[in-house]
Order: structure tokens, then sequence, then C-alpha cells
């Protein structure tokens, strides 16, 4: 009967955290309610850190997000670590480029690079702890 109930309470937690898992992911791939949540949690802190009005910070987040899925498809992809990096580059610099063209000036797209750079890191280490 104890072997019983172990193994229900294993089960339930293993579906507990995959649902939790799953909401904090964004719940199943809606790219509007993402955006939406990313606009919510990254705007203000990009207002305060890299110095940008409200329109700046919401233009710089589109471009952001919409180069996302092309990043996100490189990490799947068979190329090496060197073509890699290569196209992230390349996506970098349009970023870069589409940031001017807001206008942003040179210390804003340093400022919004910085910005999200950081953001990888304690990404990252949340991954790794």
């Amino acid at each position: 009967m104890k072997k019983t109930y172990a193994i229900l309470l294993v089960c339930a937690i293993f579906i507990i955290s995959s649902a939790q898992a799953q909401q904090w992911q964004g719940g199943g791939g809606d790219t509007a309610a993402m955006r939406q949540r990313m606009i919510e949690r990254i705007k203000p802190q990009l207002i305060e850190k890299a110095k940008l009005t409200e329109a700046e910070a919401d233009k710089v987040i589109e471009i952001n997000f919409a180069s996302r899925s092309s990043m996100r498809e490189l990490r799947n992809s068979n190329l090496s670590e060197d073509e890699r990096r290569k196209k992230l580059d390349e996506i970098q610099a349009a970023n870069n480029k589409k940031y001017k063209d807001i206008p942003l000036t040179d210390e804003k797209v340093k400022a919004v690079n910085d910005f999200y750079a950081e953001q990888r890191r304690n990404f990252q280490q949340r991954g790794n702890n």
C-alpha cells in the first residue's frame, strides 16, 4: 500500500512540475500572449536601463521578438558552431540597423545590446542552477 502511495505521489509531482514548466515557457506557443508577457516584463526594465522612451522600447521589443524565431531556428539547425556564430552576428547586425532606423543613437543601441546580453546571461545562470 505504501508503494502505491509513493508511486502516486511521484506521478502527481511529475504532472504538476510539467504543467508549471509549460506555463513558465509560455503555455504552448501563443505568440500574442508571449509578446504581451514580454512587453509587460521587459519594457519597464528596458526603459530604465537603456534610457528609452515608451515608443522606442515598444519598437525595440518588436524587433527583438521578430528576430527570436530566426535565432531559435539556428539552435535547432545542423550548422557548425562557426556557421551558427556567423548567422547570429548577421541577425544582430540586422537588429542594430533596425534600431538605428527607429532612430536610436549609438549610445542607446549599445545600451539595448548590453541589456539583452545581461538578460541572456541571467537566463543562462538560472538554467545552470
